[in-house]
């Protein structure tokens, strides 16, 4: 029988973890169970974005530009909020950070509903649903598995987590346009945002105290990690390949029905396309993971942005059909955030896994920088051209630079940790 989990006890290293006390309600299966549902609440309506450039814009007489600068803002300081909202959660306890975000990703989708000037779309959609991401979405809710769940449960914890988002963007994709149509663009935000507060209850199977505690035998600084991995050959090109993800990633999920509306087809196929994304991102994400211990993780990197670059160049060459909308979708979500299990193994194998966080999160940070580029650069090439041609090209170039710069990573510890065991 699985048993829940309540009191707080030291182990080794100083850090806190849960004792298993018998009648307590956050039993494994239901902490990561709410911690899914609160992974598809917060992903989901974030992965349908893109489907209001196009209403929002000729509604207020917008160039693609302004929806475009939002939401590559709300890309950059999801980047910059999310160490902060781990260092938050740590300090003062998962729940507050949930709940916190959750009201500032509602309170931003409902002013992006009455957003009437781009400094208004600015605050709503770039500053408030970007902090508000940092706060609920599902690299907080792993943080939370990883302190709650016992450690033959963690595993399948990050892998549920993980495709619980992905799941969300196959869900609320049809959803979003079948709304649409129904009722309009401004009462679909509306719904959205009012769906956000079924994260505030679902938080607390997820609450964790605050942390206090220091790890007891480990030498190494804050300051000495970052210094130790900025200096670190391999960390900077893994770093700099992460960028080129996010960069393909916000670039297709924000234009791509744009883009399929400009090629003569209707919104469904967009909506379509974006949920066969997520469907496929859950079983890539899944097999990536099974797949990096089982071949260097840096092949696996490489052979991920080539098929990316592949399957983007064969889709802008070939005419457009709902077919190949929807094979292009199965290819891209299979690659989806399957370079998230290597990325982060390779961390962990260098460094060890005492500042994981911290290093993943500054990856994360070039994988949103490129995502602020790719989602701005979008919307200002068009404005400019008429099309998204250059901007799909720059997406292939760096797709093959970023498989090339993994290939001469080093997958091995650094030379403390072979005196100092990673934990």
């Amino acid at each position: 029988m699985l048993q829940g989990f309540s009191s707080l006890q030291p182990c080794r290293g100083g850090m806190p973890t849960y004792s298993k006390q018998s009648g307590s309600w956050r039993t494994p299966s239901l902490v990561i169970g709410a911690g899914c549902l609160i992974a598809i609440v917060a992903f989901g309506p974030r992965s349908t974005l893109g489907f209001f450039l196009t209403p929002m814009s000729t509604a207020h007489h917008w160039g693609r530009d302004v929806f475009a600068f939002a939401l590559a803002l709300q890309n950059l300081l999801w980047g910059i909020g999310q160490p902060l909202g781990g260092i938050v959660a740590d300090r003062f306890g998962t729940i507050r950070v949930l709940c916190v975000g959750a009201l500032l990703y509602g309170l931003g989708l409902a002013l992006m509903a009455h957003s009437e000037s781009a400094p208004m779309l600015d605050t709503s959609a770039g500053v408030l649903v970007g902090f508000g991401l940092a706060g609920c979405s599902f690299p907080v809710v792993l943080a939370a598995f990883g302190k709650i769940v016992p450690a033959q449960w963690r595993s399948r914890a990050f892998g549920f987590g993980t495709a619980a988002g992905s799941f969300g963007q196959f869900l609320y994709s049809p959803v979003a346009v079948a709304l649409m149509d129904t009722l309009g663009w401004q009462q679909t935000l509306m719904i959205f945002a009012v769906s956000m507060l079924a994260v505030l209850p679902l938080s607390f199977a997820l609450a964790t105290p605050p942390s206090h505690a220091a790890h007891q035998g480990e030498a190494q600084s804050l300051r000495h990690a970052l210094s130790e991995a900025f200096a670190h050959r391999s960390y900077i090109l893994l770093v700099l390949g992460f960028f080129t993800c996010g960069f393909q990633l916000q670039f297709i999920t924000v234009h791509l029905p744009a883009y399929l509306v400009d090629r003569g087809l209707s919104a469904e196929v967009g909506g379509w396309t974006i949920a066969t994304i997520g469907l496929f991102n859950i079983v890539g994400s899944v097999f990536a993971g099974w797949l990096g211990d089982r071949m260097p993780k840096r092949y696996l990197l490489s052979i991920i942005y080539f098929v990316r670059a592949a399957a983007i160049f064969a889709f802008i060459s070939f005419p457009v059909t709902p077919v190949t909308c929807i094979a292009f979708g199965a290819v891209m979500g299979f690659m989806w955030l399957s370079t998230v299990p290597p990325t982060n193994g390779i961390i962990a194998l260098m460094f060890g896994t005492r500042w994981l966080a911290t290093l993943a999160g500054f990856a994360f940070f070039s994988h949103q920088v490129g995502g602020f580029l790719g989602v701005w650069l979008g919307g200002l090439v068009f404005d400019r051209t008429g099309s998204y041609n250059a901007v799909w090209w720059l997406a292939i170039l760096f797709g093959v630079l970023s498989a090339l710069i993994n290939m001469p990573i080093v997958e091995k510890p650094v030379p403390r940790m072979a005196i100092v065991p990673a934990e």
